[in-house]
């Protein structure tokens, strides 16, 4: 399961992608996240697919290592969706039972919402799997400059974003080292009732707790060793510049955009039968 985890996992390739700014990233990839909630039809929704399925194509990252990520949320995914099925209200009823009732708008609705929570997924994880924990530093670092105008800490904030991001591997690793030094002492944690599994994990946590503050500390003396001072007087070794990828990226956010706003108000016009069965209900 913790093997599935690909959120702070790089993935080093030559691509398009790779080669991106990372500040250009993180703003299409907010752009997209906005676009994927504005979207209030299927038609506006495929727009947002297929500028995924163009993004992961360009990445050259193996289709099923981005889809691992959603294995993750696939708990998320099944209960969010079961909640809207059952207390999602509309005119089309299609099942009864008791005060349970089932209508066609709590399926489409459930279909939407757990296809947005699919992608905004999906999109995150492109993100980091084709962006370095440093460059996502910097990007983000450059993004929040304006804001050290009213003495908010930039720096410290991307700096711990960064190192949240570099351990989450390495705890990884570690899970699964104590999790097999535990089943060669015996500890079971695939058979049982849900109880019986999750105080079986009990074992796991204390131990992977004390290594977590262990490997802090740690950090800590190497940054005080080496007479790290925040961002006071700081210079960077690689700068970041815009070029003509970031341009050709959001020209294809930008026509996402128009697309999902046009599909949004003419989808109706141009396929009245078809949208009118599956509209979202609002």
């Amino acid at each position: 399961m913790l093997n599935d985890v690909t959120f702070g996992q790089f993935y080093p390739v030559d691509s398009f992608v790779h080669k991106l700014d990372p500040r250009c990233k993180l703003l299409l990839l907010i752009t997209y996240i906005v676009m994927i909630f504005v979207a209030d039809n299927f038609y506006s929704l495929a727009a947002c697919a297929l500028v995924l399925i163009i993004a992961i194509a360009f990445s050259r990252v193996p289709v099923g290592r981005v889809l691992r990520s959603v294995k993750g949320i696939i708990f998320i995914l099944i209960l969010t969706s079961v909640l809207q099925l059952f207390f999602h209200s509309g005119d089309h009823l299609l099942w009864q039972w008791g005060i349970i009732k089932i209508y066609r708008e709590g399926i489409i609705f459930a279909i939407f919402l757990v296809l947005r929570l699919f992608f905004l997924v999906m999109a995150s994880s492109v993100l980091t799997l084709t962006t370095t924990p440093v460059a996502l530093t910097d990007g983000i670092e450059s993004l929040l400059k304006p804001l050290k105008f009213i003495r908010f800490p930039v720096h410290e904030l991307a700096l711990i974003m960064s190192i949240a991001l570099r351990f989450i591997p390495t705890l990884i690793d570690e899970t699964n080292r104590i999790i097999a030094a535990q089943k060669a002492r015996g500890a079971d944690f695939e058979s049982g009732n849900i109880f019986k599994r999750i105080k079986a994990i009990v074992p796991i946590l204390i131990p992977l707790l004390i290594s977590a503050f262990r490997r802090a500390e740690e950090l800590g003396d190497a940054m005080d060793a080496r007479c790290y001072a925040g961002s006071k007087n700081r210079t960077k070794f690689k700068k970041l510049h815009f070029g003509l990828r970031d341009l050709a990226a959001a020209f294809l956010y930008g026509a996402l955009i128009a697309g999902v706003i046009l599909l949004n108000i003419y989808a109706s016009q141009i396929f009245p039968q078809i949208y009118e069965i599956i509209r979202l209900s609002r």
